[in-house]
């Protein structure tokens, strides 16, 4: 079985964020990356789950983005990937880096395509349906749970006021999110190895895209606290109503 796992690049969450260029670019000076967490908690350590559970399966890695990446790449090839691949562009629409990825994914015949279900920075969703409709596999999303049995998975996935339990058979494209799997730390031993591991750069294919960045916006900063004694609460009922529009 061979399985691919799409991973990016996402600022830490304790990340002061700022903008530049009109606030149309992201100031990333000193700002700390790591794996975007729904990419590498749950889909690469599902990923690498089944791995285990199958020594003849292959586990790839792949990214679109620029030389930045490596460290996050080298970071999830030492969790257990077998090979990276990074497609070298930076250009930010969905179904650009959807198509590129897929372009080798269908290259590679793959059985399974993990993704988190979001990034935690623009938190867009949408990479793993593109991923599927360019590949005309079938897709669930929001996963929470994967089992294979030959090649027949068994998916449970979050919805609206409970969980769903879907079936499918192999190729099929998974977007994961929390209980998919637990998060794993690197050990030495994978470290070491990563730097050793292929990691292929492969020029980008000219695709169109159609979305592009007008202006980024943080949001309004946050009002002071008002006190109120205990002993008012006329004035608390005041400014609940009033103020805080709260009824």
């Amino acid at each position: 079985m061979k399985i691919l796992v799409c991973i990016s690049k996402t600022p830490d969450t304790t990340s002061k964020i700022a903008f530049i260029d009109n606030n149309t670019k992201f100031a990333a000076d000193g700002v700390q990356f790591i794996i975007n967490p729904y990419d590498e908690w749950y889909a690469l350590v599902r990923a690498l789950e089944l791995k285990e559970a199958n020594a003849s399966t292959t586990l790839h890695l792949i990214n679109v983005g620029g030389a930045d990446t490596e460290p996050i790449i080298r970071k999830a090839l030492a969790l257990g990937g077998d090979e990276a691949i990074r497609i070298n562009s930076e250009n930010g629409d969905s179904f650009n880096i959807a198509s590129q990825i897929a372009l080798i994914a269908k290259a590679g015949d793959y059985n399974l395509i993990f993704t988190g279900k979001e990034t935690i920075d623009y938190n867009g969703s949408s990479i793993g349906g593109m991923v599927a409709e360019l590949l005309d596999l079938p897709y669930i999303s929001h996963a929470i749970k994967f089992d294979l049995e030959g090649t027949t998975a068994t998916v449970v996935r979050e919805i609206d006021g409970g969980e769903e339990t879907d079936k499918a058979n192999l190729p099929l494209v998974i977007s994961c999110q929390k209980g998919m799997a637990e998060q794993r730390i690197p050990n030495m031993k994978g470290i070491m190895g990563a730097r050793t591991k292929p990691l292929k750069v492969i020029e980008p294919t000219t695709f169109d895209s159609y979305t592009t960045i007008a202006s980024f916006d943080l949001p309004p900063a946050k009002a002071g606290v008002k006190l109120v004694s205990a002993d008012n609460p006329e004035e608390l009922v005041r400014l609940l109503h009033e103020e805080a529009k709260a009824f």
